[in-house]
């Protein structure tokens, strides 16, 4: 029954191969998306530090983006 199941009558080879392939694909696009983020994230930050305090405040308050990047990078910059 289960030989059945991985065989799929003879189709089993191209059928599990593109599950494989599409979930290594995935994978990397998610990792290659998150990793993008994360760098643009860290720019972000970098850029609102090199702000006045005065205009640091004014894109804080305007921004919930803002507020969050910089929570989360507040300690690493």
């Amino acid at each position: 029954m289960i030989q059945n199941f991985l065989l799929m009558n003879g189709y089993g080879l191209f059928v599990w191969s593109s599950f494989i392939i599409t979930f290594i694909v995935c994978g990397l696009v998610y990792y290659k998306t998150y990793k993008t983020l994360k760098k643009y994230e860290r720019e972000f930050a970098k850029e609102i530090n090199e702000l006045s305090a005065e205009q640091k405040k004014l894109v804080v308050e305007n921004s919930k983006i803002a507020s969050q990047v910089l929570s989360s990078y507040s300690k690493t910059i």
